[in-house]
């Protein structure tokens, strides 16, 4: 089931020309993940990192620019899971404006332990969450403004 987080292109995104710097994209990538988190599968990054001591950092990436974004654009940004293993997630994202074609990436995160690093099997609550994910065939599901 995809999941929406929309952001606007503000000044801190963009270089002097007015358009995004592509690094900026991937943080946008990581709070499209991180509002994932809380409003779909439940888990706050603030309660990953305190009090289940764990991260979910990106082991993979592999992105396509097809067109700038200036400062003011509306990007709809879709996130998808496409594929859960023991400690990873595939995941992918498309980026619009206006129903133009931004930005298409995949990423794979990987579950670790903050204490040292490893990764380590998806939590069974985390897991069964992203099951549902995964099979979900619902509507997509939008970030709260």
């Amino acid at each position: 089931m995809p999941f929406l987080y929309r952001q606007k292109v503000l000044f801190q995104h963009c270089d002097p020309a007015g358009i995004v710097f592509y690094p900026r994209y991937f943080e946008m990538m990581n709070a499209t993940v991180e509002e994932w988190f809380e409003a779909r599968l439940g888990h706050s990054f603030a309660h990953l990192h305190g009090a289940m001591q764990a991260g979910v950092p990106t082991a993979a990436l592999q992105v396509t620019f097809s067109a700038p974004s200036r400062l003011g654009d509306m990007l709809d940004i879709t996130l998808h899971l496409r594929r859960l293993g023991r400690s990873s997630a595939d995941l992918e994202f498309v980026a619009s404006c206006g129903g133009e074609l931004r930005l298409h990436m995949t990423s794979t995160l990987v579950f670790v332990s903050l204490r040292d690093s490893a990764s380590r099997p998806w939590p069974d609550a985390l897991r069964a969450r992203l099951i549902d994910v995964l099979e979900a065939r619902e509507a997509p599901l939008q970030a709260p403004a």
